[in-house]
């Protein structure tokens, strides 16, 4: 965890959708609550241009955020957001409080490298598919990595990486491999292209290894 994000916030009392609609029209402010741990939930009003302009580092969606309300500061993670489907706009935002003390569950972006010289592609012709974007991990805060890595290099055609396959850092463990063995889904797969027999992915292959010699 590299980076520090902190947000400014006010707590609020006037709630419902007219209200709603009016913080985001007149103040330029959006709607969110803060929940969990032993507190009761917390309606707030964050800045609408600072938030969005928090939100285009990646990083933000998986780390810790210093939530200040009312100059108070509060250890949190983004748990949901609401955006406007074509506009710049944000709805509502929702924050959960951890604890350093206790493991949180949360979804971390998946680094896709080495795609263009994996194997199953650059040897073989075929393709990859996406399985998944992201992880739904679980650790303690100060082990919460920003993304996880998946290198591609020696993956083959027909080769499907499973979650089980991820070398997650130390203390981070995969919520759906927690629940059994059964739950190991694939994370990527690289697949023959329409229309490609078993001899023409033993021809790319073959040409492949030509070339590097």
């Amino acid at each position: 965890m590299s980076e520090d994000f902190v947000i400014i916030a006010k707590s609020r009392e006037d709630k419902g959708k007219g209200a709603s609609r009016r913080l985001r029209r007149l103040a330029g402010e959006v709607p969110a609550i803060v929940y969990g741990g032993k507190k009761k939930p917390v309606s707030i009003t964050l800045n609408q241009k600072d938030l969005l302009k928090q939100l285009e580092n990646e990083a933000f969606y998986s780390h810790i955020i210093s939530l200040e309300i009312d100059d108070k500061a509060e250890d949190v993670i983004l748990k949901d957001l609401q955006r406007h489907p074509a506009k710049p706009i944000l709805f509502h935002v929702d924050f959960m409080r951890v604890s350093k003390t206790k493991k949180l569950n949360t979804s971390v972006p998946l680094h896709f490298l080495n795609e263009e010289a994996c194997k199953g592609v650059k040897m073989q012709g075929g393709k990859i598919v996406h399985n998944m974007v992201q992880l739904e991990i679980s650790c303690l805060p100060a082990d919460l990595p920003e993304f996880i890595e998946v290198d591609l290099t020696d993956v083959e055609l027909g080769q499907v990486v499973h979650i089980s396959d991820l070398n997650l850092p130390k203390g981070v463990v995969s919520v759906e491999l927690s629940h059994g063995s059964d739950h190991d889904q694939p994370v990527v797969t690289v697949n023959k292209p329409k229309g490609m027999s078993e001899d023409d992915a033993e021809s790319s292959e073959a040409e492949g290894e030509g070339d590097s010699e």
